[in-house]
């Protein structure tokens, strides 16, 4: 039986697979001739990230398919409804990459608090010529520790990014639609552990009492989950990190907020217009960016790759 990991997979997870009796194909296909690969080859089980995408119109073209496996968390470029009404499983992996988003949150939390994304693009250029005037510019950073961070989405990456945050010394609050209460392990290294618990609250109490915001939620089907009346609330010079979903922030509104100040600094993992996101964002001197890594990490893609391949085997290995 034939997989086609269309947007990579794992060692561990090609191995798992072929041990137990699966070919895998790691060929990468262009969208437009995914269809036609699947059907000469009668593949049964499709694997994507967030490159490829799996419509009705695909889904309806290949009647071979019998899975369709997302690597990472969000499904938003799979049909997922309508691939279930045709029988077809499909899975995905919603543990697989929080440690790893959680972590490229900090990364932007302290780039931002401590100027590191405009001394990167300073320093090569006039570090030679105007190291004390660059090292006056950056002399005012902050620190995380004390500080109240908010996280919009407190599923397993918002309470991940809770872990990290607590262990910083952050106080921590959060506001999700579907989790009212969550309890937080925070396990160290010696085998110790301590047990918390944190209740959710309404959004509009998290955005006028959070010094960080942090957003972990899915891809809107309209709307944005901040736009111009949320920055309103929120406290003068916030700091912001989406590494969630494209879309979910009003970009021109972010732009318009950092430029009077409202916002100190955003970090973005994630934008509206992916894979060419607005040069405004780009090239603002409070933003710090990344290009879509939250879940690429080497630790978090072993983990994917081995979680997709078992349950791969333990939906179709008696169908081998």
């Amino acid at each position: 039986m034939k997989i086609l990991a269309n947007d990579g997979i794992s060692k561990s997870g090609i191995a798992l697979l072929e041990n137990a009796g699966f070919e895998v194909i790691t060929t990468k296909v262009a969208q437009e001739q995914v269809a036609n690969f699947i059907n000469n080859n009668q593949i049964a089980v499709l694997l994507v990230r967030s490159a490829t995408k799996v419509r009705k119109e695909l889904i309806d073209a290949c009647p071979s398919l019998k899975i369709i496996g997302r690597g990472g968390v969000g499904m938003d470029n799979i049909d997922v409804d309508y691939a279930i009404s045709k029988d077809i499983q499909v899975i995905n992996t919603p543990a697989s990459s929080s440690n790893s988003v959680a972590e490229l949150v900090f990364a932007h939390l302290f780039s931002g608090v401590r100027f590191l994304n405009d001394s990167n693009r300073n320093m090569p250029l006039e570090g030679d010529t105007k190291f004390d005037q660059l090292k006056k510019a950056y002399a005012n950073g902050i620190e995380l520790r004390g500080k109240t961070l908010g996280i919009i989405g407190f599923g397993r990456i918002g309470q991940a990014v809770a872990k990290m945050a607590l262990g910083l010394g952050m106080k921590v609050i959060a506001s999700d639609t579907f989790v009212g209460k969550a309890t937080i392990t925070l396990e160290f290294y010696n085998h110790q552990s301590i047990v918390l618990e944190i209740e959710t609250e309404p959004m509009e109490d998290l955005l006028k009492h959070s010094d960080f915001i942090t957003l972990h939620v899915p891809a809107q089907k309209e709307g944005y989950v901040i736009g111009k009346n949320e920055f309103d609330v929120m406290k003068d010079g916030v700091g912001i990190v989406n590494c969630s979903r494209g879309g979910v922030i009003d970009e021109v509104a972010l732009i318009e907020a950092l430029d009077r100040k409202k916002v100190f600094f955003a970090g973005l993992d994630v934008f509206e217009n992916e894979p060419t996101p607005a040069v405004q964002v780009l090239m603002h001197p409070q933003v710090s960016l990344s290009p879509h890594i939250g879940a690429a990490t080497v630790e978090a893609q072993d983990r994917i790759g081995t979680e997709l391949a078992e349950q791969i085997i333990s939906l179709l290995q008696h169908e081998i």
